[in-house]
């Protein structure tokens, strides 16, 4: 998880919105990745999906029923979606999302019994150092905007305070 919280830094040094995900097989990484949303202009550019491809490609098969996911946000519907999918073992994150999450927060895609694969979860794992990087960096944004400065990358939209 340490590493996903480095690369979660890496993305908000870059304006992204600051997330980051590992995958490891066999107790060794094999995908690295963060937010790069606005980078790439593509909504599908979160850091789940970005590490998932790599494990792929690293794995040479898109089933990663032996690889583990450390994120440090609960994934959205869309990375919950293609983490099924993926047929990770386990996904473990640092905090929760009430909002929009997809593993318990809001709702839990990851563990549903009508898909053909279910994830375990591990959450709260460094929840505070993950919860204090979004925080940093959305107060930030919202620092910026009251500026008056332009802002165009990951704090475009920002959410409520919550």
């Amino acid at each position: 998880m340490r590493e996903a919280l480095r690369l979660a830094r890496k993305a908000a040094g870059q304006d992204e919105v600051p997330i980051g995900a590992v995958i490891v097989h066999q107790g060794r990484i094999i995908a690295r990745a963060w937010n790069q949303v606005e980078t790439l202009k593509d909504a599908t550019a979160h850091a789940e999906m970005l590490a998932l491809t790599q494990a792929e490609s690293a794995m040479e098969d898109w089933r990663l029923s032996e690889c583990d996911l450390y994120v440090t946000k609960e994934p959205c519907p869309m990375c919950a979606g293609a983490i099924v999918h993926c047929r990770i073992r386990r996904v473990i994150f640092g905090c929760p999302d009430p909002k929009g999450g997809a593993a318990g927060g809001f709702w839990n895609l990851l563990q549903t019994t009508n898909l053909n694969h279910r994830s375990e979860i591990t959450s709260g794992v460094l929840a505070e150092e993950s919860v204090s990087i979004l925080k940093s960096f959305f107060a930030e944004a919202r620092a910026r905007r009251a500026r008056g400065e332009v802002h165009v990358k990951g704090a475009a939209a920002l959410p409520e305070e919550g």
